[in-house]
């Protein structure tokens, strides 16, 4: 017996599987394709590696702090996304449909939530509340390595808002509990 609930859900899954496919078309072009790999990588950590060696030395001790704070973060938000992944399963978009074409190869099995959104989310709220003169830079940054997952056929919009949802939480309690 198919409930309503059920019926709405696989709708919401088709609409969300074909707007997977649409955006991964991009991914088709090589210019495309090699930029959004680029930005991936970029968002796989090195950036923001980048940013927390370089606060410091361009903020002295306020930039000391929100560096440590970012890692503290990171390190929770690591905790977070590695632990749903591995208890909700859910397999990415090119797994399950022959049309989503793998732009790169991923850094793990599963796809929700979206790590590298989430640490892109958290780490861009967290460097703009400390030095907002960074918002500039970091937050299309953020919204690329964001679009960068569906794209390259990693992650379905649902990983990538949820990730985007967590860092923002994330980062919010992070800058309340330490008086940021």
């Amino acid at each position: 017996m198919v409930t309503r609930a059920t019926e709405v859900m696989r709708r919401f899954d088709a609409a969300e599987l074909s707007l997977c496919v649409q955006v991964n078309r991009a991914c088709a072009r090589p210019g495309v394709r090699g930029f959004f790999r680029v930005i991936s990588r970029l968002g796989d950590g090195w950036f923001w590696y980048a940013l927390m060696l370089v606060l410091p030395l361009l903020y002295g001790e306020a930039g000391r702090q929100a560096a440590l704070q970012m890692v503290a973060t990171g390190i929770v938000g690591v905790l977070l996304y590695k632990g749903l992944k591995h208890t909700l399963v859910r397999e990415r978009p090119f797994l399950s449909d022959a049309r989503i074409s793998l732009g790169m190869a991923p850094l793990d099995r599963y796809s929700f939530p979206s790590g590298h959104t989430l640490h892109a989310v958290s780490f861009t709220i967290m460097a703009s509340a400390c030095f907002p003169e960074l918002a500039i830079l970091l937050v299309p940054f953020a919204t690329l390595v964001a679009a960068s997952r569906v794209i390259l056929g990693l992650h379905y919009p649902t990983d990538v808002l949820a990730g985007a949802l967590l860092g923002t939480i994330l980062s919010t309690l992070s800058l309340y509990l330490l008086g940021t």
